[in-house]
């Protein structure tokens, strides 16, 4: 998924493609990879008013979600919470498993730790203090059946099974 920018499809064209021999040649083929998709959502304005939103494939099939909007909010979430994301910052990831093991880190904390608002649901009847119980996207899953918090993930036990 991206905006309407023209250079995002040479740039997956050239990145993501198969060798195929080629018969009877003494080179190989390069063909697009099987699954490779590309959806743009390019939004039309008048000024600062939106007119219209088109949503287009330019390889492969349109996207079941064609918007960005996910996208964006867990990049925004992930700059948030990672200082080594942000721009002038003397936070820096120079070792693979430091940036694996932070992502990994917010990752968990966004899903498992943090309710969002977004997924709350009524209380029926409402409690004197609250109306709403608050979820996780885990939880909305049903994949857990509370907030987890830090030290309950970091003293889980882990089966290492052989």
């Amino acid at each position: 998924m991206s905006d309407g920018w023209l250079p995002y499809i040479e740039a997956i064209e050239q990145v993501y493609w198969d060798r195929a021999p080629a018969a009877g040649l003494p080179w190989e083929l390069r063909l697009p990879a099987a699954g490779v998709a590309l959806t743009q959502a390019v939004k039309h304005r008048q000024g600062r008013r939106l007119v219209r939103l088109e949503v287009r494939a330019m390889i492969g099939a349109v996207a079941a979600q064609p918007y960005t909007v996910h996208v964006e909010r867990q990049n925004g979430v992930l700059r948030d919470r990672l200082a080594c994301l942000t721009r002038k910052t003397h936070a820096f990831a120079k070792a693979v498993a430091t940036w694996t093991a932070r992502f990994s880190l917010a990752l968990f904390e966004h899903n498992w730790v943090r309710p969002h608002l977004a997924l709350r649901v009524p209380l029926v009847p409402p409690d004197a203090d609250r109306r709403y119980d608050q979820r996780t996207p885990a939880m909305a899953l049903g994949l857990a059946g509370h907030a987890w918090s830090l030290s309950e993930f970091l003293t889980y036990p882990v089966y290492h099974g052989t």
